[in-house]
């Protein structure tokens, strides 16, 4: 009877481990038709303190619970290498309201202003647009549910359990060993991946370029949140402003704090000759990029197209 329960309950697990289509374990992913792969790191369920109650920024007060399912995070930012694929590929086109394509249309500039391209440099520039749209294309091509990450997952995994100023403690001198920013940059973001990863293995959570979450910016959203909210996101009703995370390479030690906010400026694209200014580029950001999640609990196909409907039509 006992070998019988044994039996039951780790078949049990296995399905829900499995039930997905893949073991919760870190894993790569090739891009397919090409040879560019990315890596996807197991953030396990767990809850946490967001927030920062020792910190003089009213935004990130006050300090509360948060519970979150379990997912999976990019242990990388994309890189230009990933986006470009998209970008290029011809065969992925939709109606839309302005472009006709799904695609962002060709930047009038080139918007890495030379700082580094292809061979692993982050992409940079988008909008949060289309960043999303990239997820889109991505769940195309691979089946996988691939997003943004949720501010709270984003500060869940930056803070890897830890409880101090930054993930490796609160000594803002260790900084260089651990991020590209103001003091150690040289004015220029680099290649993903050349510093040390937090706990979890995650690269450049701080620094190197900032990373687009999905939610609005509100100055007030932790006073609005529900004690022990289970993951809580706060779904755009406008393009502006939205939520971007960890700092960049232009940043002072502060902005890199793991609790630190910033909101998405209009003043990013200010250069933009268009009219109306493009919806895909922000010429004047090319400190702006992201990093994938992906749910352990994939959604299906409807809810995953309900999904990018809701953001992809702000």
């Amino acid at each position: 009877m006992y070998k019988i329960s044994l039996l039951s309950i780790t078949f049990f697990i296995t399905i829900i481990t499995y039930s997905q289509g893949r073991p919760f374990e870190k894993y790569k992913e090739t891009i397919p038709g090409s040879s560019v792969s990315f890596e996807m790191i197991p953030i396990k369920a767990g809850s946490f303190s967001m927030g920062s109650k020792n910190s003089k920024q009213a935004d990130e007060q006050p300090e509360h619970t948060v519970q979150l399912s379990a997912f999976w995070m990019g242990a990388k930012e994309v890189t230009h290498d990933e986006f470009a694929l998209y970008l290029n590929d011809e065969t992925y086109a939709e109606n839309s309201d302005v472009d006709a394509i799904s695609r962002p249309s060709r930047p009038y500039i080139e918007m890495t202003l030379g700082m580094g391209k292809e061979g692993g440099y982050p992409a940079n520039s988008m909008k949060q647009r289309g960043a999303i749209m990239y997820c889109k294309w991505l769940y195309k091509k691979t089946g996988v549910f691939y997003r943004l990450p949720t501010e709270a997952e984003w500060e869940y995994a930056c803070k890897a359990g830890a409880t101090t100023v930054y993930p490796f403690g609160n000594d803002s001198t260790q900084l260089k060993d651990y991020a590209w920013y103001a003091t150690n940059s040289g004015d220029r973001y680099h290649k993903v991946g050349q510093k040390k990863p937090n706990a979890w293995g995650l690269y450049d959570m701080l620094g190197n370029v900032q990373e687009w979450v999905l939610d609005q910016y509100d100055t007030a959203t932790y006073q609005q949140e529900q004690k022990n909210a289970i993951d809580p996101v706060r779904v755009p009703t406008s393009k502006h402003p939205i939520v971007v995370r960890g700092g960049d390479y232009n940043d002072a030690a502060d902005m890199l704090r793991s609790a630190n906010r910033e909101a998405s400026d209009l003043i990013w694209n200010r250069r933009d000759p268009q009219i109306p200014k493009s919806k895909w580029w922000n010429a004047d950001a090319p400190f702006v990029g992201f990093r994938l999640v992906s749910p352990l609990k994939q959604p299906t196909n409807e809810e995953a197209d309900q999904f990018f409907e809701k953001y992809l039509n702000l």
